[in-house]
């Protein structure tokens, strides 16, 4: 049996916003040359409170009880998605991803769960929290061509509102990695306002 896995922490998206994120995936994908951009999988979409990467079995305990603790402290909110970006920037993009706007409630929960996991041992992030959606990621490869057509897809497909996320649990998943893709797994699932129900 495996010591480590690979780990995070987020927040589900639901599968009819799946659904319409995937069409805008394939919207994009039509104007973009083939093997420029790694897409991500409908069912893979997700919002990322916190990259564990590699975690030991023994420690999978103490992240569901702070998942457990955190969660207790929330009621259930709602995030809107909407509006395409990419990181760095729209003209050197290595992920082209969906805006998330955050409402207090998540911006503090990511806070939280950032501050107990460092504690904890975990690597403290060196980027500000920014929340989104990954839709794809730039292929290393690619040509000064690539990235102007990126930029232009960006500039030319002005995406507004999506959809309105329902938000009541914290879930940790374990990551596998696959010839064929990343698969999921959610390991545990803590609801808001005290009521949890754990996945195994």
């Amino acid at each position: 049996m495996k010591q480590v896995i690979r780990a995070f922490i987020a927040i589900e998206i639901p599968p009819a916003t799946q659904q319409k994120l995937a069409e805008i995936i394939q919207t994009l994908q039509k104007s973009i040359s083939p093997n420029t951009i790694r897409w991500v999988k409908a069912e893979n979409i997700h919002l990322t409170l916190k990259f564990l990467g590699d975690v030991s079995i023994a420690n999978i305990h103490f992240l569901e009880e702070i998942l457990l603790t955190e969660s207790a402290k929330f009621k259930p909110f709602e995030m809107s998605i909407g509006e395409l970006g990419a990181f760095p920037n729209p003209k050197r993009a290595r992920v082209l991803w969906v805006h998330v706007a955050a409402p207090q409630e998540l911006l503090i929960l990511q806070r939280e769960i950032e501050a107990q996991t460092v504690h904890l041992g975990y690597s403290a992030e060196d980027r500000p929290f920014t929340p989104h959606l990954t839709l794809g990621r730039v292929n290393r490869n690619v040509t000064i061509e690539n990235l102007n057509q990126i930029t232009q897809v960006i500039q030319q497909n002005p995406i507004g509102f999506i959809d309105v996320v329902q938000v009541n649990a914290l879930k940790l998943y374990q990551s596998e990695l696959k010839p064929s893709g990343s698969i999921y797994t959610c390991l545990y699932s803590a609801g808001f306002n005290s009521f949890f129900n754990p996945k195994r």
